[in-house]
């Protein structure tokens, strides 16, 4: 069923808000002509839709480099971060003040952004605290749940405000000029480049880029055009491919693009210090891909940028996703670096290794005499809090992802008459994924659940602590944990992003034992990332995720060490010598 949603709400309640239209004489646009057309946008489905085009603004006739109108920007804003789908923030509000050339943007917490659109510049006070939900608890809050049902009663993970702090950040000021962006006033109309506000304002707090593929724009991240779930390109990607290709590029859009790709990876890039880079377009003129970047030739670009992307940055988190609608679809085949190579290789030996012992299929929970095992090779968190609170109303079974996993383990291992003194988390083969699933599971371990986060660009740090309703009651106390079992986690050069994060995390709290080979590492957050002409990638955000000692954040990206080596993948899999010798440790 096509469903179409309206931004009449949002521009209401941003008139309500706005102070006076822009001065007549307010004008840097010299003798620039202004084109508008209106498009099709679609939500992150291809049944979901705006009710009236969106109107986007050519300068000069060039018709591949939009332009969004600050008032649409600031509507688009509103809807997207109250409706209950997209961010799902009804306290979130933001007035526009109008002063000449200077325009700003302030959010109801009293956090602005300040556009000069005569000097080029965008200044923001504390951008974390400007594009941060108004019920986070947290500046850097990850955790997508938040706490409460549409009722008011406690769900799933709360957040203890008490333990939780943030230290803010530094003032964010952008030279566009220094990156030849510009931005315009004319005829009362006050324009930025499109992807320039994708990349600061939807791309970090919303987890989606917009995307313009020169007929229609779209709210859209990797997720929404592959569907992974059945291994194939979405219904939403077909529209997405549906223009017919056209390679070249105009100049002004090739030499946009390559400012908007430098600008946005020098600001959000979390790596660039271990990478030793200084900013990207030295990195790009030392390798000699300035030139294609830059070119009218949308396939060598992108070209270029997946081998970057591939074999230059190589951090696992980076991934070159979707070609530009220009080029089509899949036009080459997949790469990897020697990181990735390497990961992968290790994932096939201990993949193997399990199967020896599971020839049909490993086990997600299984018990060996005192010990209980949980295995899960990636975090998942598919269904609400609401889900699985229901389906134990009902009696029916749990939904299946790692929080339905853990809440089942949890029911087995506290039955009556239980034989576990051993618990045993299995994250040898964990790639990482949700931050809902790994902090439910290290509230179900420890109790007290943190979790850090440091922003590399503005230095803002925050830690949050989680509390996880294992036993579904509504109640955040000692029968939601097993902190009371002697606690294991298996590790190896596998365990990467959250399946990093979580060993690093539990063998802070000196209540688990590591058990296996030094993690895989992966300490930034992944951000979905786009280019002005549609290419779809993601990078190492600066949010760094990190562990609290003594005070200090510390980073977790060249792994976790364990606290008793195992030498050989077969010996994470014969369980019944590994509970054995875990029976030894205690």
């Amino acid at each position: 069923m096509k469903k179409t949603v309206s931004l009449f709400v949002a521009f209401m309640m941003l008139a309500m808000c706005v102070l006076p239209a822009a001065p007549a004489e307010a004008s840097v646009g010299g003798d620039h002509t202004i084109g508008m057309r209106e498009f099709p946008f679609y939500l992150t489905d291809p049944d979901i839709t705006l009710s009236d085009p969106f109107p986007l603004y050519f300068i000069d006739g060039v018709d591949d480099l939009p332009y969004i109108e600050i008032e649409d920007l600031a509507g688009l804003l509103a809807f997207l971060n109250t409706d209950e789908y997209f961010g799902n923030d009804p306290d979130y509000g933001l007035n526009i003040d109008y002063n000449s050339e200077i325009v700003t943007l302030t959010r109801e917490n009293g956090y602005t952004m300040e556009i000069n659109f005569e000097k080029d510049t965008m200044v923001f006070n504390d951008y974390d605290a400007f594009i941060h939900g108004s019920n986070d608890t947290t500046l850097l809050d990850l955790v997508s749940e938040k706490g409460f049902d549409s009722e008011g009663n406690p769900s799933l993970i709360m957040r203890d405000k008490e333990a939780s702090f943030d230290r803010y950040g530094d003032v964010l000021a952008i030279d566009l000029a220094g990156y030849d962006i510009d931005l315009l006033v004319k005829e009362q109309k006050y324009l930025i480049p499109l992807q320039t506000m994708s990349d600061f304002l939807f791309a970090v707090p919303l987890g989606n880029c917009v995307i313009f593929n020169g007929e229609a724009l779209f709210l859209a991240s990797d997720g929404a055009l592959f569907d992974y779930s059945v291994g194939d390109y979405s219904a939403l990607s077909d529209i997405f491919y549906s223009v017919e290709p056209h390679d070249e590029r105009s100049d002004e859009l090739a030499e946009y693009s390559y400012s908007e790709l430098c600008l946005l990876l020098d600001t959000f890039y979390g790596l660039k210090e271990p990478h030793d880079i200084k900013n990207f377009s030295q990195i790009f003129w030392q390798i000699g891909y300035d030139e294609p970047l830059c070119g009218k030739s949308a396939s060598d670009a992108d070209i270029a940028l997946k081998s970057f992307i591939d074999y230059y940055l190589d951090d696992l988190h980076s991934v070159f996703n979707e070609f530009s609608p220009m080029v089509g679809l899949n036009p080459i085949s997949s790469s990897t670096g020697m990181s990735n190579r390497k990961i992968t290789d290790f994932g096939k030996e201990y993949a193997a290794a399990r199967a020896v012992y599971y020839p049909d299929g490993f086990l997600s929970y299984e018990e060996v005499g005192n010990t209980a095992y949980i295995t899960f090779d990636s975090f998942d968190s598919d269904f609400t809090g609401e889900a699985f609170y229901a389906a134990a109303a009902d009696g029916e079974d749990l939904p299946e992802d790692t929080i339905g996993l853990i809440i089942y383990a949890h029911q087995q291992i506290t039955r009556e008459g239980s034989p576990i003194e051993n618990v045993v988390l299995d994250l040898s083969n964990n790639l990482g994924g949700a931050v809902d699933a790994a902090v439910f599971v290290l509230g179900w371990f420890l109790g007290d659940a943190p979790f850090s986060v440091k922003n590399m660009t503005t230095g803002a740090m925050s830690t949050s602590v989680y509390r996880a309703d294992v036993n579904l009651d509504r109640e955040f106390d000692e029968k939601d944990t097993v902190a009371d079992k002697n606690l294991f986690c298996l590790i190896s050069p596998v365990s990467f992003s959250c399946g990093n994060l979580v060993p690093a995390a539990l063998k802070s709290s000196q209540k688990v034992t590591l058990v296996g080979k030094t993690s895989g590492g992966g300490s930034c957050v992944v951000l979905p990332a786009s280019t002005a002409y549609g290419t779809v990638f993601q990078i190492s955000c600066c949010n760094r995720m990190s562990f609290l000692k003594n005070g200090s954040f510390y980073d977790i990206d060249q792994g976790v060490d364990p606290d008793v080596y195992l030498s050989k993948p077969a010996s994470f899999y014969d369980r019944a010598a590994l509970t054995d010798y875990l029976n030894t440790l205690r």
